[in-house]
């Protein structure tokens, strides 16, 4: 029997927070446990909390943690598919295969990621003009339904639930466990080329003269530039680094890193730290230290350089943050960004964090994110009513353009907003109503969505 208690919820942005009854199941019979003793109340599982906005919060029914279930249960060196438990992280999966010279075939900015949340989010890294979504690379998962059972998935084994699934943000179900084929790597480093682009135009065209010759591509743009610097970047251009290509003191070692020293942000700004004018001295000094150069960097320094700052998240303050997400499809990314751009930078919008990308193919799941074309990330302070206006705003303007939010980002997003960019949506409802037909998996933002039914 496993015991409910109620804690305050967030998401990574602490934007909303809500008071939820949170459960922590150790093993699958105590997950079928807490399913069957929540009294017929909705529930959604939840890993370690790191997307962005409402989808692992459940205030009308209850949250299922999973990050305790973390085991390691098979792996297959022929093949390099690891079979674990849903709450192991990626960070995990690193530590016990990176030695025998396997990597994450794609990871996002943070290795603090259980297996069960990319899957849900389909998340997505620096290679998805190349390889696509982590989803691409689940060979099968373990699914435990509304009424208790378990129902294995894969692309030729119910494979309408496993698409449903695959970015489904956890509503077909309890991801018990995957199989996650993991990838051959030479090293722990990468060979990084950085390039400066004078402005957007220029970082746009260097991607697609580099998108072919560098599997991991990624931007940091200053999102306040404007006139001819509008989009000025700076590209990180990444391949696997080859034992020849390191150091003489780190070839014996290749997969060995000197572990980064972590610091921790001790308490919340006050809200005037973050301001058009700080972050415009950050982004001067960030663009003049990254001239053009080529550096032999490792893993943690390339795909996760904030997983050393412990609580970054409270440089917002206590008000939060959200991160809004913008994909664009390639034949109108150059004039949406142009515009969201503009958008922000005219609203004073300090965005500290924003980062730009290629994206390649459609995902697997019927509510993956990615297709052909450029993201946006920009990280924006909650200040209000404001902060909604412009959002609203920027929601047309993706619209009109053919893009679209991120589930695992998204905080405001409307309904009718969020029916109109997934056009793969009453797919997905038909599916989850099959398998869940009481919708007792719901989260709040499910019903801000629209996806569940109004309780």
């Amino acid at each position: 029997m496993v015991t409910w208690a109620t804690q305050s919820v967030g998401g990574w942005g602490r934007f909303p927070i809500h008071d939820c009854p949170v459960s922590r199941p150790d093993g699958e019979e105590q997950v079928r446990s807490a399913l069957s003793g929540s009294n017929g109340r909705s529930i959604i599982a939840r890993g370690l909390g790191r997307s962005y906005g409402d989808p692992a919060i459940n205030n009308q029914g209850g949250v299922v943690l999973q990050a305790q279930r973390n085991r390691m249960l098979a792996f297959d060196k022929t093949t390099g598919v690891l079979t674990a438990e849903a709450g192991v992280s990626l960070a995990e999966i690193i530590d016990a295969f990176l030695p025998r010279g396997y990597f994450l075939p794609t990871t996002p900015g943070t290795k603090f990621v259980t297996l069960g949340g990319a899957i849900a989010a389909d998340i997505h890294g620096k290679n998805h003009h190349i390889d696509g979504s982590f989803g691409s690379f689940i060979t099968s998962l373990r699914l435990m339904l509304a009424n208790g059972s378990i129902l294995t998935c894969a692309r030729d084994e119910n494979p309408d639930v496993f698409a449903a699934t695959l970015g489904g943000m956890g509503l077909t179900g309890i991801i018990l466990s995957a199989s996650l084929r993991l990838r051959r790597v030479p090293s722990a480093y990468y060979q990084v080329a950085y390039r400066r682009a004078s402005n957007l135009d220029a970082a746009l065209e260097l991607f697609d003269r580099t998108d072919t010759e560098y599997p991991y591509s990624v931007a940091w743009i200053d999102c306040l530039g404007k006139g001819s610097s509008l989009g000025r970047s700076v590209l990180m251009l990444g391949r696997d680094a080859q034992p020849t290509d390191l150091p003489d003191r780190l070839r014996d070692t290749p997969y060995q890193i000197r572990k980064q020293r972590t610091k921790s942000v001790p308490f919340d700004f006050p809200a005037i730290a973050l301001n058009s004018w700080s972050v415009k001295a950050f982004n001067t000094l960030f663009y003049a230290k990254h001239a053009d150069t080529t550096k032999i960097v490792d893993y943690d320094t390339y795909f996760y350089p904030l997983d050393s700052i412990h609580a970054w998240n409270r440089i917002y303050g206590r008000r939060g943050f959200i991160q809004y997400q913008v994909l664009l499809p390639r034949e109108n990314s150059r004039e949406g960004l142009i515009r969201v751009l503009e958008a922000i930078s005219s609203a004073g919008a300090a965005s500290f964090l924003a980062v730009l990308k290629t994206s390649g193919r459609v995902g697997d799941g019927l509510l993956s994110y990615l297709f052909p074309g450029h993201t946006l990330a920009l990280d924006i302070p909650n200040y209000g009513p404001q902060l909604f206006e412009l959002t609203r705003k920027l929601d047309r303007m993706l619209l009109d353009a053919g893009g679209r939010l991120y589930l695992a980002k998204d905080a405001t997003m409307d309904a009718e907003t969020f029916s109109a960019m997934y056009p793969n949506l009453n797919r997905f409802k038909a599916i989850k109503n099959k398998v869940d037909p009481d919708q007792r998996f719901d989260s709040v933002q499910a019903q801000r969505l629209g996806i569940t039914e109004p309780r």
